[in-house]
């Protein structure tokens, strides 16, 4: 999904620097799970393989603070065979705040913003869709969605370049490449 979008998320990429590498930086750093090609009998193990690729694979600042979001993550899930609801909004707060602690000074309105606005919806509606995975992930991806559309009002650098901001919109087109992928659709790269 990434990498179908990475030219439209280059494009918005004015904060911090308009060096418009956030959607190529997105997808080297994600790729790496690619080269997963075990079969893995728990959510730990995977999630710790995953962590540990993306984290060697990291490009940008987008992606750093991508893979610190799959390192909480997978802190979060190790030794767990399965994740429920509750379990994948420990994660993802988990995930956010290794992302928070990596940036020296977090500005409001970049991908940081719409990773606690998604940890924000998972924690408050986990219980409501235990059961249910699909219908969480898409919960998590409209909640991501609505916070990313509020990013220019809190940027004004991407007021001005009528934009929102670059790395959450690679972070929403990941949630909607993941609830694809649960689905049963993976994305193929066009």
């Amino acid at each position: 999904a990434l990498d179908n979008d990475k030219e439209k998320i280059n494009n918005m990429n004015v904060f911090p620097v308009p060096d418009g590498d956030t959607g190529i930086n997105m997808t080297l750093t994600l790729g790496a799970v690619r080269k997963m090609d075990k079969d893995y009998t728990s959510v730990g193990s995977a999630s710790s393989e995953a962590a540990s690729l993306v984290l060697r694979s990291a490009r940008g600042n987008s992606g750093a603070i991508l893979s610190l979001f799959f390192r909480g993550m997978s802190k979060s899930f190790e030794g767990l065979e399965s994740a429920d609801s509750d379990d994948i909004a420990k994660a993802i707060r988990s995930g956010t705040n290794e992302a928070y602690r990596a940036v020296s000074k977090p500005a409001e309105g970049t991908i940081l913003t719409v990773m606690r606005g998604t940890a924000e919806i998972a924690e408050a509606e986990s219980e409501k869709y235990k059961g249910d995975p699909e219908a969480f992930f898409e919960r998590l991806l409209e909640g991501a969605e609505e916070v990313l559309e509020q990013t220019p009002e809190m940027l004004p650098v991407l007021k001005q370049a009528n934009v929102v901001d670059a790395g959450g919109q690679g972070f929403v087109t990941m949630l909607k490449g993941m609830l694809a992928s649960l689905k049963g659709h993976d994305v193929a790269a066009v």
